[in-house]
């Protein structure tokens, strides 16, 4: 039985290391032009190289994301960016304007192509016709249900591979395709500048009545008219496989390490598990459980069953639920002590409780009652960003591990 593909976000070359470690069967990245993720560190073409050297020596794929709506000046280097990461040996380019799909096409012909969810392929005659010119595979869009996904899997070529988004942030505008950014700050979302008006509190103000703005609430913090839930469906990855859909998307470029961990280990689990038993395919408490733990708005299942309602919009907070915080990266460990060499990221005190998640293994707790810095000294806080800690957390660890805290 061919597994679907688990594609997950890398924002920066260590991320792409976790989002490898923890169960990904491939990334995709941003260069540091014509990627709709500025807001992350993305890549230079020394890190593309190393991040496809490390994914390739684990049987894993890097596909390159140019999916922004290009302009003439934007097209100037565009040829050159091919060739480069082409030649670096990337599995694949991800566009979505059909005059880079030409230039790809024209000087890496032999590079995959697949087309982004910001091409709005919503039906079966645009994902036919991208294969036609050369399309390996399509990014459906968002604003889909699994009876239309099926119908397109079922008018087009069997060989054409089908990508959807399965967790993470959903935006309110059309398939992403949004201007509100633009018109309210001159930052373009379709160059990878959103400021996420969508998720502001508005007033009104009427016509004949200039400067007078009338708050509209839900409560004494306002209301919040755009701002969607994030998307969710680990619960439902029988109905996605029989949708036919050959690969499932994690949003989250801008995300940090625990963050793609922790979401990547647990669709990792969950795939495994329905392959393993299919018929008595359920996902675990631990699972459900840990995707509470990183960053997140309340979930969605989005359009994959009907199309949202009032009930799918936060109306009263623009804020994340973070109950759960990053406080350090394991970086080595000594199996005769027992100790852990850790790199702190937040502050954490000695007597903390702290959360372990590793690439093999489940979580596990444990107190922080032994606690030291890197030479040896006792120390009861670990305050600096960076430091380096020595723990005895009760369990073998390796790198990658993460440690994180209840805030």
């Amino acid at each position: 039985m061919n597994k679907v593909e688990l594609l997950a976000p890398a924002g920066s070359l260590t991320k792409l290391k976790y989002a490898i470690e923890y169960g990904a069967d491939a990334v995709y990245i941003g260069g540091e032009e014509f990627s709709l993720r500025v807001a992350s560190q993305n890549f230079t073409l020394p890190e593309i190289k190393e991040g496809i050297e490390y994914a390739h020596k684990r049987g894993k794929k890097v596909y390159i994301t140019a999916n922004i709506i290009p302009h003439n000046d934007d097209l100037k280097e565009f040829p050159s960016f091919v060739r480069e990461v082409s030649d670096l040996g990337a599995d694949a380019i991800i566009v979505s304007d059909l005059g880079m799909f030409s230039l790809v096409r024209e000087v890496a012909p032999q590079l995959d192509v697949h087309i982004s969810t910001q091409a709005n392929n919503t039906n079966f005659e645009s994902a036919k016709m991208w294969y036609k010119l050369g399309a390996k595979r399509v990014i459906l869009a968002r604003d889909l249900s699994f009876k239309e996904i099926e119908e397109i899997r079922e008018k087009i070529n069997p060989e054409e591979e089908l990508e959807c988004f399965v967790h993470g942030a959903m935006c309110v505008s059309y398939s992403g395709r949004c201007l509100l950014s633009n018109y309210l700050t001159h930052r373009d979302a379709n160059k990878g500048a959103c400021s996420h008006p969508c998720r502001w509190k508005y007033y009104l103000m009427e016509e004949k009545r200039p400067g007078e703005y009338m708050p509209v609430f839900e409560n004494d913090r306002g209301t919040f008219l755009y701002n969607s839930k994030d998307l969710c469906m680990v619960e439902y990855i029988p109905q996605l496989i029989k949708a036919g859909i050959n690969s499932f998307k994690i949003e989250g470029r801008v995300k940090n390490e625990l963050y793609v961990a922790t979401v990547v280990g647990a669709y990792r689990r969950a795939i495994d598990a329905y392959y393993e038993n299919p018929e008595g395919f359920t996902v675990s408490s631990d699972i459900l459980e840990d995707l509470e733990k990183v960053s997140h708005r309340e979930y969605t299942t989005g359009f994959y069953f009907n199309k949202p309602n009032e009930n799918n919009q936060l109306y009263t907070s623009n804020t994340y639920i973070q109950d759960y915080t990053i406080v350090g990266v394991v970086k080595e460990y000594n199996k005769e002590t027992g100790i852990a060499t850790v790199e702190q990221r937040n502050r954490f005190f000695k007597g903390d409780k702290i959360e372990i998640i590793r690439p093999n293994g489940k979580p596990f707790e444990f107190t922080a009652d032994f606690m030291t810095d890197a030479d040896d000294n006792e120390i009861d806080v670990a305050p600096h960003p960076q430091m380096i800690v020595k723990l005895k957390p009760g369990n073998e660890v390796g790198e990658f591990a993460i440690l994180r805290k209840k805030v």
